[in-house]
C-alpha cells in the first residue's frame, strides 16, 4: 500500500521553539516508516517541522496519492508529549484534508492516546494506542487484505457503527534491536543542519537507546512506552551512530531517553565501543540525581563523550520532592552536581514550580538551590497535569476550561494553587534573571582569584552583572506585587 507519513509538530506554531531554532527530526515517525517499508509497503514522508500551515500537505497528497495518511508524532520528544493545542488543531486539519481526498487516516501520538474520541470525531479512522509500530503494521496489512474486522488487533481505538471502541492493550516491545534503524533517508536534513549552525554553531541529531521509565513520579505521564524499561544493545546503537556519522557528519547527539543507560554495565560497554570505533562526538542525556551518584557510571559517560547531563532536579524543597513521589533528595542533587563537574561534564537542571501545596518557602529553597549550585543550563516549567497521572486525578476538577497549553511558552497554571497563573509566569522571569546574575557574580570571583585564566567569554559573563542585577531587582519587585495581589 502507498502510505504517507506526517506528524503534527509545526515549529512555527511554537514561537519560543521557532526563535530558539534547535529542532530535531520526528524520530518516532521515522521508526514507523522504516518498519513499514521493510515489510514491503511504499512509504513517503511529509515533514511539517518547517511548514507554514497544515494545507501544505494538499499537493503532497495529490502527487503521491496515498491510500493511507499516518499522522505519527514523536513519542521521544517532550514537546510532543506536552500535547499542545496548536499541534492538535493542525492534526485535525490534516486529517480532514486527507479524508476529503479519499485517504484512510491513522493517528499515533500522546495526545490522541489520551483523547482518542476527539480525534475520531475530527475524522481519524483509527487511533493507535500506546507503542504503535507493530499495531500500525498489523492494521495496514489488514487494510491491504480488506479484512472485515479489526477488533483482534491490540492497541486500537476506532468507531464501529455508532460507538467508539478500544481493543485490548498492546504490550510494549522488549527486543528493540529487532526494529530497523529510523528511515533517516526520508528526511531533508539540510534545514535542520542550517538552523542548528545558525543558532548554536554546531549540528545536533537525536537518537533513542531505550523506551519507557520504571520510576513513578506522580506527575509524569507515560502514554506511549509505559513503566517498562527496554533497551537497545550498545552495539546496535553504535552501529547506527557510525551510519549517521558517515551520512550526516553530526557534531553532537541528544540521547532522548527518559533515563539514559539505566541497565547495569550498559554505559561501560557503550563507552568501550565508542573508543574502539574511534567515534568523536559530544552528547547530552537525561538522568536522575540518585543514579548520578555512581562514579563508574559518571566516569564512563565522560569517556564516551557526554558533556551535558540534564537532571530532573524539579525542586529544592524535600517536601515537594516527596509529594511528587520523586524518590530523590536535595542532598543527592547537590552531590551528583559535584560529581558531574569532577569529570569535566556540565550539570543542567529541569525545574518545576507550582506543584500542589507549594509555598513561598518551597519556592525560596528552589531558587537558593539553583543559585548555589549554578547548573550549566536550567529548564523551568510549571506543573502540567496530564491524563493518566495521580497528579491529574488530584486537580482534574479544576481543568474544566483549560486542559492543555497552546504552545510550550504559555506556562499557564491550569489549576488552583497558592498563587495565580500570572505569578508563576513572572516567577519564571525572575528565576532566570537571578540565575544569570549569580553566574555573573561567579565569573567576577573567578577573574579576581585567577586573573591569569581570564578569557573574553568570562569577561563578557562578568560584565553581564551590570545588566542582570537591576533586571533581577525589577523582576522581584513585580513578583512581590503579584504575591500581594494574591494575598488581598
Amino acid at each position: 500500500m502507498r502510505i504517507l507519513f506526517s506528524h503534527s509538530y509545526f515549529l512555527r506554531f511554537d514561537p519560543k521553539q521557532w526563535e530558539t531554532g534547535l529542532p530535531y527530526p520526528p524520530l518516532g515517525t521515522l521508526y514507523a516508516a522504516a518498519l513499514l517499508r521493510e515489510q514491503g509497503h511504499e512509504v513517503s514522508l511529509h515533514d511539517v517541522m518547517f511548514a507554514k500551515e497544515p494545507g501544505e500537505i494538499i499537493p503532497i497528497i495529490e502527487k503521491f496519492k496515498p491510500d493511507i495518511l499516518v499522522l505519527y508524532d514523536d513519542g521521544f520528544n517532550y514537546l510532543t508529549k506536552m500535547c499542545l493545542t496548536n499541534m492538535r488543531e493542525a492534526a485535525f486539519r490534516m486529517s480532514k484534508i486527507a479524508k476529503e481526498r479519499g485517504c484512510t487516516v491513522i493517528v499515533s501520538s500522546s495526545d490522541s492516546t489520551d483523547h482518542y474520541e476527539k480525534y475520531i470525531e475530527e475524522g481519524a479512522d483509527f487511533i493507535l494506542i500506546g507503542e504503535a509500530e507493530i499495531t500500525l503494521l498489523e492494521l495496514v496489512n489488514a487494510l491491504q487484505k480488506n479484512e472485515p474486522g479489526f477488533s483482534s488487533i491490540a492497541g486500537l481505538a476506532m468507531k464501529q457503527k455508532d460507538y467508539i471502541i478500544k481493543t485490548n492493550k498492546r504490550l510494549v516491545l522488549k527486543d528493540l534491536d529487532s526494529l530497523p534503524f529510523p528511515a533517516w533517508d526520508l528526511v531533508d536534513i539540510k534545514p535542520y543542519r542550517e538552523s542548528w549552525i545558525n543558532h548554536a554553531g554546531y549540528f545536533s541529531i537525536n537518537m533513542g537507546t531505550t523506551r519507557g521509565c520504571p520510576f513513578k513520579c506522580n506527575w509524569c505521564a507515560k502514554p506511549i512506552y509505559g513503566n517498562r524499561y527496554n533497551s537497545r544493545s550498545p552495539q546496535n546503537v553504535v552501529n547506527e551512530l557510525k551510519m549517521l556519522k558517515e551520512k550526516f557528519q553530526f557534531d553532537h547527539v541528544w540521547f532522548c531517553d527518559d533515563i539514559f543507560g539505566l541497565k547495569p554495565g550498559w554505559v561501560k560497554e557503550f563507552a568501550d565501543l565508542i573508543e574502539k570505533e574511534d567515534l568523536k562526538f559530544r552528547f547530552k542525556i537525561q538522568a536522575r540525581a540518585d543514579l548520578l551518584l555512581q562514579e563508574n557510571y559518571i566516569r564512563d559517560l565522560a569517556r564516551a563523550g557526554c558533556d551535558n547531563i540534564w537532571m530532573g532536579a524539579e525542586s529544592g524543597s524535600q517536601r515537594i520532592l516527596d509529594a511528587m513521589d520523586k524518590g530523590t533528595t536535595v542532598e543527592q542533587i547537590e552531590e551528583s552536581t559535584k560529581l558531574i563537574r569532577k569529570y569535566g561534564m556540565k550539570p543542567s537542571f529541569f525545574i518545576q514550580f507550582g506543584y500542589l501545596g507549594e509555598t513561598k518557602e518551597d519556592i525560596r529553597k528552589t531558587v537558593r538551590m539553583i543559585n548555589k549550585l549554578l547548573p550549566y543550563e536550567i529548564g523551568i516549567s510549571v506543573s502540567y497535569p496530564l491524563p493518566g497521572t495521580i497528579f491529574y486525578e488530584k486537580v482534574k476538577t479544576d481543568l474544566s476550561v483549560k486542559t492543555n497549553w497552546t504552545d510550550s511558552d504559555e506556562l499557564a497554571l491550569m489549576f488552583r494553587n497558592t498563587y495565580q497563573p500570572a505569578f508563576y509566569k513572572q516567577l519564571y522571569r525572575y528565576v532566570h534573571r537571578s540565575y544569570r546574575m549569580h553566574l555573573a557574580l561567579d565569573s567576577i570571583k573567578q577573574l579576581l582569584s585567577q586573573p591569569a585564566k581570564a578569557s573574553s567569554n568570562k569577561l563578557k559573563k562578568a560584565l553581564s552583572w551590570f545588566y542582570y542585577t537591576p533586571a533581577t531587582i525589577l523582576a522581584k519587585l513585580k513578583l512581590q506585587s503579584l504575591e500581594k495581589a494574591a494575598a488581598s
